[in-house]
């Protein structure tokens, strides 16, 4: 007997139902069908003038999977003017039809496969840099960032704004430094394995990468210095204080250098755009790109990507 995963997986694959428009078709028709008797007629799902289907919606799609504990809005239409959906429609009535043919169909296990498919879309987007000129470019990575944070609270244990704030530190420094004079690592690679000093080694200046800064991090900011090093913190605005607080408690204020994200990468935009405004944006897109292509070598997550929007 195949299971109900195993039948969903097989229609969703043959049908391409990975986008937003085929996503919102099937959760709403999943529930507009659930009561009804069998077999489904297409016909009974159409528009008066056959063009569209019928019940779906922005409002109505928002509301169902709002029951599944999903807030982001998947599509303002409800999948009703997407291009294909009348095929579709008529391809899952089939399938559905051809189902209970063998068995009672368990709408609810289906609805919850379907929410998860909407859930797995949305941890596959990339994030988006919208370069607006109107804004400092610490106001532009400020949205990035909350992207990163917003994304990390919905799915629990995950990393998403360390991993970006390491990356986007590695993108710059490739863009000042000659190549191979330091090693990138993956996000999650703790600095003992691979006997770092820090996430980046540049001569003896360590730097580390957090969003968090803590007791941890100010030892090994002190076993740094003992080894003739200088340690070097790179962090979130909210978030430096903190560290130059652990520092001093620590005995080590004036001793540890730390900086934030926004103004490490806005200073070197401007420096090498060498202040003229006009060239800002095709710098911080050199910066996005090189970011990218660290992702892409060093994670196997596609949704840690950035597209980067110039306004």
């Amino acid at each position: 007997m195949i299971s109900s995963e195993e039948r969903l997986k097989a229609f969703q694959s043959e049908n391409h139902i990975t986008t937003k428009g085929p996503l919102s078709l099937v959760v709403q028709f999943t529930r507009m069908v659930r009561d009804k008797d069998f077999p489904l007629n297409p016909d009974d799902f159409q528009t008066s003038s056959k063009g569209q289907v019928a019940g779906l919606g922005g409002a109505n799609l928002k509301k169902i999977l709002k029951e599944h504990g999903i807030t982001q809005q998947l599509s303002s239409e409800g999948g009703r003017t997407s291009r294909g959906s009348m095929g579709l429609m008529i391809k899952y009535v089939d399938f559905l039809n051809a189902w209970n043919a063998e068995e009672s169909v368990n709408f609810s296990v289906v609805e919850d496969f379907w929410a998860e498919q909407v859930r797995e879309y949305f941890r596959n987007q990339p994030f988006v840099l919208t370069a607006d000129a109107s804004k400092t470019i610490g106001a532009n990575l400020d949205e990035l960032f909350d992207q990163a944070k917003k994304r990390q609270k919905q799915n629990a244990g995950t990393q998403y704004l360390g991993t970006v704030l390491q990356h986007l530190v590695a993108a710059k420094l490739c863009l000042i430094l000659p190549e191979d004079s330091f090693e990138i690592h993956g996000a999650s690679v703790a600095d003992g394995p691979t006997d770092r000093n820090g996430d980046f080694v540049i001569g003896n200046t360590v730097i580390h990468c957090t969003t968090m800064p803590g007791a941890l991090l100010i030892e090994k900011c002190r076993a740094n210095l003992r080894a003739g090093c200088h340690p070097v913190i790179i962090t979130i605005f909210e978030r430096v204080h903190t560290a130059l607080n652990l520092a001093e408690d620590a005995g080590l204020a004036g001793r540890v250098e730390v900086w934030d994200i926004q103004q490490f990468l806005s200073a070197n935009v401007y420096e090498h755009s060498l202040f003229d405004e006009t060239k800002r944006n095709s710098t911080l897109s050199i910066i996005i790109e090189r970011y990218n292509k660290i992702v892409l070598e060093a994670e196997t997550d596609p949704s840690l990507r950035i597209e980067f929007e110039a306004r």
